[in-house]
This record gives structure tokens, C-alpha cells and sequence, in this order.
């Protein structure tokens, strides 16, 4: 029973593809999920409801797969859609029944489409469901049964990839370096379960962290922006690799045990303890 099991949401590209790839290079088999099973299937990605429009997006789970294996772990990719309460529910089963443990949850995952950056006004009650629904309601029920199985076996690591819209005011209004109210509030909510994970069962073997990324220039804010938009004028931005390359020194290394319950600037941390080498350049 030496294996260690990492199950990891949003795995299909950027933070996501880059943590699954980073956790296999510590020593973790990986679960890698998201809605993209296949390169080249199209969802709306738009974060706006001006931009409407299904398109595809580099990357799959199929792919984050292979660069697991190809690191001498094994994978175990899963399509979930976190709007899905049974297709949440149906990849937590599959790990068990397949696999039989999980000791690392990264919810790395969120709702991406309309909404996330309209106005404040122009912010409807519909996409405020959906968009709690992907970043606050499918995270707190992976979480529930994950942390459930983890106290079966004694313990084991949440990592909550959570951002400083959760945190702080923008610097801007939305198209100004800004973000929207729907994607600030689900995010605050979300960051919140730290410290209760924290506060009921450090005591039992569980240690969770916030891990905030900073501004990543992932391949999805670059198909939608392009190479410079508002977010590259008003934030330093880091390859999706840096906060990857924290979140395997967290799920790895004993001296990440006494920062349990905190959150983590992880172009911080990655820079003092030269995490990945030659950033920043």
C-alpha cells in the first residue's frame, strides 16, 4: 500500500495539467479530470456573455494522461463536469472501486463560461446559480466524500486553489484589470473551507491548504485574450508551472506541514525556495 493516489480537478490544461504532471514527478499515480476527455471537443469558454460561443481549447485529460505515464506513474483520467452532481459523484466512485484510495485532492477546477466577468449589474440570478454550482457546490461535495475516505485511511492532504479576487478588491473594473462579482464572491466562499477543514480535523491526519496562484498566463486566458490584454497590464503573470511546482513541494516535502491551514502566495513561495528553476527570469 505504497501508492499514493492524487485526484486532481480541471486537469485538462493549464494549473491543472501542469500540478497532475508536477504531483507524478513526486512520486503520485494521478486521477486527472475534467470535461475535455479528447484535444478538439468545444465548450463556451467565454467569460462574458458578449463572447459567447463554443470553441475548443489546447489540451485534454487524455493528454495530461499520457504526460503522467510518461513520467512512470500511473493515470487514471475520468471526464467531470462540475456542474454534474452525478458525474461528480460517479468519478469519486470510479478512484475508489478502481484505485481504493485517494490521499491528495487538489480542487483545482472551476466553472469557465459566461458570467464569471460580466458587470455587476448585468449579473443575473441564473448565471450566479451556475457559477456557485462550479466553484463552491462541486468542490464541497468532492471534498465531503474525499475527506470522509481520508479519515478511513488516517489522514491525507486538501490543497484549494483559491485567488485573490476571494481576498481583495480589484484594482479596476471589469475590462480594466478587473473581475466579476460572481467569479469574487463564489471564490470568497470557497476559500473559506480551509480553515473549518482546518479547525475540525487537523487533529485527525487531514492537512489542508489555500494555495493562491497569482495572475497565471495559462493557454485558456491566452485564446481569449490574446498575447496582451487588460489582466497582462495590471498583473505580473507566471507559467502555469509555478504554482504546480508548490503544489508538489505541499503534497511532498515535511516542512509544508506546519503551514497547514493557511494560504500560500505561490509566486512567493516558488521564488524564495527556488521551486522552478529559471523563473522568474
Amino acid at each position: 500500500m505504497s501508492r499514493k493516489v492524487a485526484f486532481v480537478t480541471g486537469a485538462s490544461r493549464g494549473i491543472g495539467r501542469a500540478s497532475a504532471v508536477a504531483l507524478a514527478g513526486v512520486g503520485y499515480d494521478v486521477v486527472v479530470t475534467a470535461r475535455t476527455v479528447v484535444e478538439g471537443e468545444k465548450y463556451d469558454y467565454s467569460p462574458t456573455f458578449a463572447g459567447s460561443g463554443a470553441r475548443a481549447m489546447p489540451g485534454s485529460i487524455e493528454k495530461t494522461a499520457a504526460q503522467v505515464r510518461a513520467l512512470g506513474r500511473s493515470a487514471l483520467p475520468i471526464r467531470l463536469d462540475l456542474l454534474d452532481r452525478e458525474a461528480v459523484d460517479a468519478a469519486i466512485a470510479q478512484t475508489l472501486r478502481e484505485w481504493h484510495r485517494i490521499d491528495l485532492l487538489l480542487n483545482n477546477g472551476i466553472y469557465q463560461g459566461p458570467g464569471l466577468m460580466e458587470p455587476f449589474l448585468s449579473t443575473g440570478d441564473d448565471a450566479l446559480q451556475r457559477i456557485f454550482e462550479g466553484n463552491v457546490f462541486a468542490q464541497t461535495r468532492i471534498t465531503r466524500q474525499v475527506v470522509a475516505h481520508m479519515l478511513e485511511m488516517g489522514g491525507g492532504v486538501v490543497l484549494n486553489m483559491t485567488s485573490s479576487a476571494a481576498q481583495v478588491a480589484p484594482p479596476g473594473p471589469v475590462g480594466q484589470g478587473g473581475w466579476g462579482f460572481a467569479y469574487a464572491a463564489s471564490k470568497g466562499a470557497f476559500h473559506r473551507m480551509v480553515g473549518i477543514l482546518h479547525a475540525e480535523f487537523a487533529g485527525r491526519g487531514i492537512r489542508a491548504y489555500n494555495v493562491n496562484p497569482g495572475y497565471i498566463v495559462t493557454e485558456t486566458i491566452r485564446a481569449l485574450f490574446g498575447e496582451k490584454s487588460d489582466l497582462d497590464a495590471a498583473h505580473q503573470g507566471a507559467p502555469p508551472e509555478v504554482p504546480a511546482a508548490v503544489i508538489a513541494w505541499l503534497a511532498s516535502s515535511p516542512d509544508a506541514e506546519s503551514l497547514a491551514g493557511t494560504t500560500i502566495d505561490a509566486q512567493r513561495l516558488c521564488k524564495k525556495l527556488g521551486l522552478f528553476p529559471g523563473w522568474p527570469t
